[in-house]
C-alpha cells in the first residue's frame, strides 16, 4: 500500500491566536447539465471554514479562471462558481476551488462538467416482425444517442400507459433496452414502442411502433434454452449495487439459476425480474470472480459465465483528522491510502506541490486514482496563551480520593504553567502534583482542600490565568454486594447490589459482565433492572443462557466517584461442541473417527452422536450414538468424500454439532451398479447408434471410470468390445460400411474403474441404421386455391422406408433476401396445403422421404401459378329501414389492373358480438334483409374473387320494435279513448308502439 509521512519542523511566523486557515466544509461535484435546460446556467459549491475569512480562486483544467474577462461567462456567488449560458464548447472539463487567508491556502477536489442529452427516436417506420407461436422473439430498441451512458427502459404495448409486464417469459434488458419474449403465443400481437429514459436529465423518449405478429403454428414446436442477453465482464466500485443479466428464448420457458464457480455466491445477492437479474447489493472486494447463468428447459440447457472485477476509490489505512499544530511543536502526519488501482500519493502545501524551503501554510495529503480522491490538512499557528475556549472549571472530588483540575489554555510556543490555592501558591508535594500538560492532581482529598484554584500560563508571546472551585463530598460506599450464584439454563436468577453516597449527589449503577457494560436496553429480552429505591441496584437475569455465566461486577457510581464489587455467575447447561473431529482408518465401506470432548458445561457427558453427509447431499444423517471419543461408521460407499461431525448429550440437553472433520475418501473397489436404459438405433447408412443411461457418481467406486460395450449380430457367435473412457457419455456410434441396413444386434454395456470391471447391463435389442430412401415421390397433380394459397397430390413412398416428407417451394423470380420455403409432412399423408404464397407468382413445388439415415432425391418439380388477389378496396354499405324489412346495397368494387376481377359479393347477417351467422351470396350491390327484434345486428359485405375475399365492409342495424297500426272513425270517439287507454298500457308493458 501506498505510504507516505511529512514531518513539520519548528517554524517562526507570528500569527493571531483566535485565526485560523480555510477547511472546506463543501467542495464541487460532478455535475451534469441537460443541454434543454431552462435554467441557463450551472454552479459549483465551495464552502471553507476559516478566520479571517477565506478568499476565493477557480482552476478549470489547471488554468486559474480569470473572472475579469471581457465576456466572461464566469462570476463568482461567495467560494461558489456560477457558470452562466453554458456553452459546451467551451465549459466540459474539470474545475477545483481555491480557497486563501493568510494562513495559507487549500485546493478543493475537482469535479467535472458534462452536458447531458438525450436525441429523440429515428423517426423511419418500423418493420413488422413475423413469429411462429412458440418461437422467441427480440424486439430491438436501437435507442438514440445520448449522454450520460445510463438509461432506463420500458416498453409499451398499442397505447400509453399500457406497459409491457416482466415475467419468466418476457424481459427487458437494462443494457441495450431490446424487449425479449422467450415464447410467443397469439396474446404478444399488438404494436410496440420502446420508452428510453435520462434520469441525470430526467427526460423520456418513444419509438415509433413495431408490429409484432405471431404466425400459427400446429403443432407448437418445443426448442431447447439459448441464452440471447449476456452480461459482459464486468468492474463494479465497493459499495456500489450492481446487476448483471441473463435471459433465454426456449420453448418452454427457460428457468434461469445463477452461481458463483469460484466461492459461495456473496451473502448480499439477490436473484430479480424471475431470475433474469442477479443483483448485488454493497459490493466488497470478496465478491469478484467468476459467475454463472444456466437456462434450462425440457428440451436442453445453455450455460453463460463471465468475470466481475471489483475497485476501490483511495481510503486512509487509519483514519486522519484535519490538524492544527502550534508553532514551535514537532509533528509527523503519516499517509496511508489503500484502494484499487493501486492509489498514488502526493503533497501540496497552499495548493502547491510541497516546497520545504517556505515556512509555515496549509498542508493537504492527497491519495488519488482514476476512480477519485481521499484529502488529509494540516496547519500551523502562534499565539499568546488565552483561556477563552477553555477556563479552569469548578470540580467535585470524594473525600480520600483523587482529583484532578486541569489546565489547558490555547498557546503557541508551549507555555509554563504554575498554580495557586486561594493565596497560596502551589508545589509539587506528596499529595499535590503539576503535570507536564499542566493539570493539577490532589491526593487523598480532604475537607481542608475545599477552596479556590488559579492556573497561571505564560510564554513569550504573554500571560493569561483562569480560577475554578474545588467541592469536596462524602464517598460511596458499597452496603450490600453482589453473591456468587450457580444456576440452570433458562431458569431465572437475580444479584444484589446497594450503596450509600452523598446525599447531595445522584448515584448510578452500572452493570458489566466480564468488564463488558451490560446494555440494558439492547438485551432487555434478558436484563432487568428493577425500580425498587435509589440506592438499590439489583440485577435481574431471565431465561439464563450459557453465555451469560461469568464474573459480574457492579459499579456504584455518583458525579464524583465510583465503587466496585464483583461475583461469579456459574451456569450449567447442555454440553458444549466437540472439537478435533478427525479419521483414523478407513477402508472401502468403512471409516473410524476420533474427537475430542468439548465443554460439559458443570453437567458429566452422557453420550455422542455421529453423524455424517457424502459429496452429493447436503443432509447430516444420523450414523451411530457412542460413550467414548471414538466411533466406527460402516455401510459406506467405496471412493467417496465423507464428512463427520459430533454431537454431545447431558442430562440437560443436546448440544451444538462440532465443526465438520476434514473430507476423507474410503477406499476405492470394482464398480458393482452396471448402466441403466441402454438402446439406441437410427443414424446414417452403416451406423449402429448405442445409447444408455450413465451410472451415478456415486457409484465410480474408483478413479478411471469408464464403460466396456459389447456388441454382436444377433446370429453372430463372437462379441466385438469397445472402451469408452468419459464417465458422463451416453452414447457410441460405430462406423462399418458393410453393416446391412436394419439389422439386429445384441447389445450389453458394464462399467469399470482402476479396480476392475463391474457386471454387465442386461442384453438389449438394437437396429442398425436405414438406408436413406431411394426413390422420389412422384407429383400427382396441384394447383393454386386463391393468391396466397396452393395444394398439391403425390403417390406416397412405402411407409417402412420413410419417417416422413419435406416439401419445399420457391419463386423463380425473387427478392435477393427471399429464402425457399420448407414444410414438414408426417409419412401417412399424400396431399399436403401451402400457405403464405405470393399473389400472381410461378412457384415451383418439389418434394422428397426422408428417415432417420437422411433425405431421399428430390421429385421432379411442379409449376403452379397463384391467382391475383383481390381488391383491396373496402365496400361502402348504406341501409334503408322499411316496415318488415332493411335494405342494404353498397357501392361496386372496381379491381385495379393487378387484382382479380370480382365473381359475387358474400353478405354475412350476424348478431352484434357473435361472429357466425347467415351468408348470403349475390352478383346485385344490394340486398334485402328481414328486421330483427332480438338485439342489435351487424351486416358485413365483402367482395369474392378467385383469388380470396377482399376487405369487409359492415354497417350496423338497430333492434327494432313490433308495430300496431290501428284506425277509428271519428264518430266512435268515447270508444277509441277507452281502447287507446288499454293499448297505452300495452305499449308500456309490452313495448307496442301505437300509431
Amino acid at each position: 500500500q501506498p505510504h507516505c509521512v511529512i514531518v513539520i519542523l519548528p517554524l517562526s511566523l507570528h500569527l493571531n491566536a483566535a485565526g485560523s486557515g480555510p477547511v472546506f466544509e463543501e467542495q464541487p461535484v460532478n455535475t451534469i447539465y441537460p443541454e434543454e435546460s431552462p435554467e441557463a446556467k450551472i454552479t459549483m459549491t465551495c464552502r471553507a471554514r476559516a478566520n479571517p475569512p477565506a478568499t476565493y480562486k477557480w482552476i478549470f483544467d489547471g488554468e486559474e479562471i480569470d473572472m475579469n474577462a471581457q465576456k466572461s461567462h464566469y462570476s463568482l456567488a461567495g467560494g461558489n462558481l456560477v457558470i452562466s449560458y453554458p456553452h459546451k464548447g467551451k465549459h466540459v472539463g474539470r474545475y477545483s476551488c481555491l480557497a486563501s487567508n493568510k494562513y495559507g491556502s487549500v485546493i478543493s477536489r475537482s469535479a467535472s462538467v458534462q452536458f447531458g442529452y438525450l436525441d429523440f427516436f429515428s423517426s423511419e417506420e418500423r418493420e413488422s416482425v413475423y413469429v411462429k407461436e412458440g418461437q422467441g422473439a427480440v424486439l430491438l430498441c436501437a435507442p438514440p444517442p445520448h449522454y450520460p451512458a445510463e438509461l432506463s427502459f420500458r416498453w409499451i404495448l398499442n397505447e400509453f400507459p399500457t406497459f409491457i409486464p416482466l415475467d419468466k417469459r418476457r424481459f427487458v434488458s437494462q443494457i441495450t433496452g431490446n424487449l425479449y419474449i422467450s415464447k410467443v403465443d397469439a396474446s404478444d400481437s399488438g404494436n410496440y414502442s420502446c420508452i428510453a429514459s435520462s434520469p441525470a436529465i430526467s427526460k423520456s423518449v418513444f419509438s415509433n411502433y413495431i408490429p409484432l405478429v405471431p404466425l400459427a403454428e400446429r403443432p407448437i414446436r418445443k426448442y431447447p434454452a439459448d441464452f440471447k442477453v449476456k452480461f459482459p465482464d464486468t468492474t463494479a466500485m465497493v459499495g456500489q449495487n450492481i446487476t448483471l443479466e441473463c435471459f433465454a428464448l426456449g420453448n418452454p420457458v427457460p428457468e434461469i439459476r445463477w452461481k458463483k464457480l469460484d466461492g459461495p455466491m456473496p451473502a448480499n445477492h439477490e436473484v430479480r425480474m424471475a431470475g433474469a437479474h442477479l443483483h448485488l447489493n454493497n459490493v466488497q472486494i470478496e465478491d469478484a470472480g467468476a459467475y454463472q447463468c444456466e437456462a434450462l428447459n425440457s428440451k436442453g440447457k445453455d450455460y453463460h459465465s463471465a468475470r466481475l472485477s471489483v475497485e476501490a476509490v483511495p481510503e486512509w489505512v487509519e483514519y486522519i483528522n484535519n490538524t492544527e499544530k502550534g508553532l514551535g511543536s514537532e509533528h509527523a502526519m503519516s499517509c496511508e491510502a489503500s484502494g484499487k488501482p493501486k492509489p498514488h500519493i502526493r503533497w501540496l502545501k497552499n495548493g502547491k506541490p510541497v516546497n520545504f524551503s517556505k515556512k509555515c501554510g496549509m498542508y493537504q495529503c492527497i491519495a488519488e486514482n482514476r476512480h477519485g480522491s481521499s484529502m488529509a490538512m494540516l496547519s500551523c499557528v502562534s499565539c499568546a496563551p488565552t483561556f477563552e475556549h477553555s477556563p479552569v472549571k469548578r470540580e467535585l472530588a470524594a473525600r480520600n480520593g483523587r482529583v484532578v483540575i486541569e489546565c489547558r489554555p490555547r498557546a503557541a510556543p508551549k507555555p509554563t504553567i504554575s498554580w495557586s490555592k486561594d493565596t497560596e501558591l502551589l508545589h509539587n508535594s506528596t499529595r499535590v502534583f503539576i503535570w507536564e500538560d499542566g493539570s493539577l492532581e490532589i491526593l487523598n482529598v480532604t475537607r481542608a482542600d475545599e477552596g479556590r484554584y488559579t492556573c497561571f500560563a505564560e510564554n513569550d508571546r504573554g500571560k493569561a490565568n483562569s480560577t475554578g472551585s474545588l467541592l469536596v463530598t462524602d464517598a460511596t460506599k458499597i452496603t450490600l454486594a453482589p453473591a456468587n450464584g450457580d444456576v440452570k439454563e433458562g431458569e431465572d436468577t437475580a444479584l444484589q447490589c446497594a450503596a450509600s453516597h452523598d446525599p447531595s449527589l445522584d448515584i448510578t449503577f452500572i452493570w458489566a459482565l466480564e468488564g463488558q457494560v451490560i446494555d440494558l436496553h439492547k438485551d432487555s429480552l434478558h436484563y432487568e433492572r428493577p425500580l425498587n429505591g435509589s440506592s438499590n441496584g439489583e440485577l435481574l437475569i431471565r431465561n439464563v443462557q450459557l453465555k451469560h455465566a461469568g464474573n459480574y461486577s457492579c459499579t456504584a457510581e455518583t458525579l464524583v466517584d465510583n465503587v466496585t464489587a464483583s461475583a461469579y455467575l456459574l451456569v450449567r447447561g447442555a454440553p458444549g461442541a466437540p472439537g478435533g473431529v478427525r479419521v483414523l482408518n478407513k477402508t472401502e465401506k468403512s471409516i473410524t473417527v476420533q474427537w475430542s470432548k468439548g465443554a460439559d458445561n458443570h453437567s458429566p457427558i452422557t453420550k455422542y452422536t455421529i453423524q455424517f453427509r457424502d459429496a452429493y447431499s447436503k443432509v447430516w444423517k444420523n450414523a451411530s450414538t457412542w460413550e467414548l471419543g471414538v466411533g466406527n461408521r460402516g455401510g459406506l460407499f467405496p471412493w467417496t468424500d465423507y464428512e463427520f461431525r459430533v454431537i454431545a448429550t447431558n442430562t440437560l440437553g443436546t448440544g451444538e454439532p462440532s465443526s465438520p472433520s476434514p473430507k476423507d475418501k474410503t477406499l476405492d473397489s470394482f464398480p458393482v451398479v452396471a448402466p441403466s436404459n441402454v438402446t439406441g438405433g437410427g443414424g446414417t447408412n452403416g451406423e449402429l447408434i448405442i445409447t444408455w443411461k450413465p451410472v451415478e457418481p456415486l457409484y465410480y467406486y474408483g478413479p478411471n471410470f469408464g464403460y466396456i460395450l459389447a456388441f454382436k449380430q444377433k446370429l453372430e457367435q463372437v462379441w466385438r468390445y469397445v472402451t469408452v473412457s468419459d464417465p458422463q457419455a451416453r452414447r457410441y456410434v460405430h462406423k462399418d460400411s458393410s453393416i446391412p441396413a436394419k439389422t439386429e444386434f445384441q447389445v450389453k454395456v458394464k462399467a469399470f474403474n482402476s479396480k476392475g470391471d463391474g457386471p454387465y447391463s442386461t442384453t438389449a435389442a438394437i437396429y442398425s441404421a436405414d438406408d436413406t430412401p431411394s426413390k422420389a415421390p412422384q407429383i400427382v397433380s396441384g394447383k393454386a386455391l386463391s393468391s396466397s394459397t396452393a395444394i398439391f397430390w403425390w403417390s406416397p413412398l412405402n411407409q417402412s422406408t420413410i419417417d416422413g416428407y419435406e416439401v419445399r417451394f420457391w419463386r423463380p423470380q425473387r427478392d435477393p433476401d427471399e429464402r425457399d420455403h420448407k414444410v414438414g409432412v408426417s409419412y401417412n399423408e399424400n396431399h399436403t396445403r401451402l400457405d403464405g404464397l405470393k399473389p400472381d407468382s410461378h412457384y415451383y413445388i418439389e418434394i422428397r422421404g426422408y428417415n432417420s439415415a437422411g433425405y431421399g432425391p428430390p421429385s421432379d418439380p411442379l409449376q403452379i401459378h397463384t391467382k391475383r388477389s383481390p381488391p383491396k378496396q373496402v365496400p361502402r354499405v348504406t341501409k334503408k329501414y322499411n316496415r318488415q324489412t332493411v335494405s342494404i346495397s353498397w357501392e361496386c368494387v372496381k379491381p385495379q389492373e393487378n387484382e382479380a376481377p370480382v365473381d359475387e359479393y358474400r353478405v354475412l347477417y350476424r348478431k352484434q358480438g357473435h361472429s357466425s351467422g347467415k351468408l348470403y351470396n349475390t352478383k346485385t350491390l344490394f340486398i334485402e334483409l328481414p328486421l330483427r327484434s332480438d338485439g342489435n345486428y351487424v351486416v358485413e359485405v365483402r367482395a369474392h374473387t378467385e383469388g380470396g375475399e377482399g376487405p369487409v365492409g359492415q354497417i350496423e342495424i338497430q333492434k327494432t320494435n313490433i308495430n300496431f297500426f290501428i284506425f277509428f272513425p271519428v264518430s266512435t270517439y268515447k270508444l277509441c279513448f277507452f281502447i287507446f287507454l288499454h293499448l297505452h298500457l300495452l305499449n308500456i308493458f309490452l313495448n307496442v308502439s301505437i300509431v
